[in-house]
């Protein structure tokens, strides 16, 4: 099995959900697990990773994982929303997963709303992470294409184009398709009601 794993989609596919299933199952099984989220995720809570389902479990919050180790009983680590680490804390988790049998699992999204890959993401594909495609269909109503995109909407539901990519909380976006992203995206005055 690979030490290091990239569970990737759009907002609202269950990412965080299959952490918390696959560190509840792990435990279970007698495996310690780790759980990790970013200091900047605080949308649910500061000290868990929760699922819109209902489901949470207690997580270590960190600004980055470059002096972070995992404990020396623990068998897997399960990181939440981890696009919101730098490049280097991939690195870091890189020299983990190839110099110990610990198995890294990271859960996040690829691009942001202006359909550029984040940085650690990014990282992750060109370190050569095992990728897992999770999927989910378009929140555009009666739309059953995949979601692959992310719009974002200002207070008045006009699409935003420009600005900071890290607006923690998911009130103000959408999971579309590429369809419904290009034609919203590109067209100057579209809202979704």
């Amino acid at each position: 099995m690979a030490n290091l794993h990239f569970h990737y989609g759009t907002m609202g596919c269950s990412k965080s959900a299959l952490l918390i299933i696959n560190a509840y199952n792990q435990n279970k099984n007698g495996n310690k697990t780790e759980i990790i989220k970013p200091k900047v995720d605080n949308r649910f809570s500061s000290d868990a990773v929760n699922s819109r389902i209902g489901i949470s479990a207690p997580a270590m919050v960190m600004e980055s994982l470059a002096n972070w180790r995992p404990m020396p009983d623990t068998k897997m680590v399960l990181i939440d929303e981890i696009q919101f680490f730098s490049p280097s804390d991939i690195d870091h988790l890189v020299h983990i997963a190839d110099n110990s049998p610990v198995i890294i699992m990271c859960y996040g999204l690829m691009i942001d709303s202006n359909e550029c890959i984040f940085p650690a993401s990014r990282r992750l594909i060109e370190v050569g992470a095992k990728l897992h495609r999770m999927e989910s269909t378009c929140q555009i109503p009666g739309c059953m294409r995949l979601a692959t995109h992310h719009l974002r909407f200002d207070n008045t539901g006009n699409v935003v184009r420009a600005g900071a990519q890290i607006a923690v909380g998911d009130g103000m976006y959408k999971s579309v398709c590429r369809r419904h992203f290009n034609n919203m995206y590109h067209a100057k005055s579209e809202k979704v009601h």
